[in-house]
């Protein structure tokens, strides 16, 4: 009987086969690249998406403005991540053609929904070829369709849930207790950016930038 580390060791390379437990060691792997990244945050609002990141640095020496983390995707859309800044980069810019793709051929700005669904069936694909490895990063994609306030949040492995209030990365857990115990679905602008920069600096412990 060989041990079970060695038995493992084979899911535990390939990214296209399940291991005996149904699990996806890859994908697992590209979640806990996630968990170790700082921490991101969004949340509606009567008048719109509120998306916050913590920028630490890992020195004194590093110009704490060159570390993106929000980025816009389209007029009517932004983004926040957490995870590898590399692979989020190359999401970010599938992201924007795919909304230009949207606008050029139809002639009007490409649904919320619609977009976060695109870069999920992107994800996903990374999940089942050889060759390729799962995206490092999970994004929190938000923004209106008209008057309506639509808020995503995307998975390594492709899966794609709609939020009133979510966080991503090390402080995921405190950051959704705030959210658990005082956001109200009516809630204002103002008060959304308050209670954002709350929910960070509790998943923070105060370290915040």
């Amino acid at each position: 009987m060989q041990p079970l580390q060695q038995q493992n060791a084979g899911y535990d390379r390939a990214i296209t086969v399940f291991s005996p437990d149904g699990r996806l060691f890859q994908v697992e792997y590209a979640r806990e690249a996630v968990k170790r990244g700082t921490t991101s945050l969004g949340l509606k609002s009567k008048e719109g998406v509120v998306l916050i990141v913590d920028k630490r640095t890992v020195s004194r020496l590093v110009e704490a403005k060159s570390i993106e983390k929000i980025f816009q995707i389209d007029n009517h859309i932004g983004a926040a991540t957490s995870g590898l800044v590399a692979d989020a980069r190359a999401l970010i810019e599938r992201a924007r053609i795919e909304s230009q793709i949207n606008r050029i051929t139809y002639n009007e700005p490409i649904l919320v929904g619609g977009l976060a669904k695109k870069i999920c069936d992107m994800k996903q694909m990374y999940t089942q070829n050889g060759g390729v490895r799962p995206f490092g990063s999970a994004l929190i994609i938000g923004g209106v369709n008209g008057e309506e306030v639509k808020l995503f949040e995307t998975d390594p492995s492709g899966a794609l849930i709609e939020y009133k209030a979510t966080a991503i990365g090390s402080g995921v857990q405190a950051a959704m207790d705030v959210f658990e115990e005082r956001y109200e679905d009516d809630i204002s602008l103002e008060d959304a950016i308050s209670l954002g920069f709350d929910a960070l600096y509790e998943a923070t412990e105060g370290r915040t930038t």
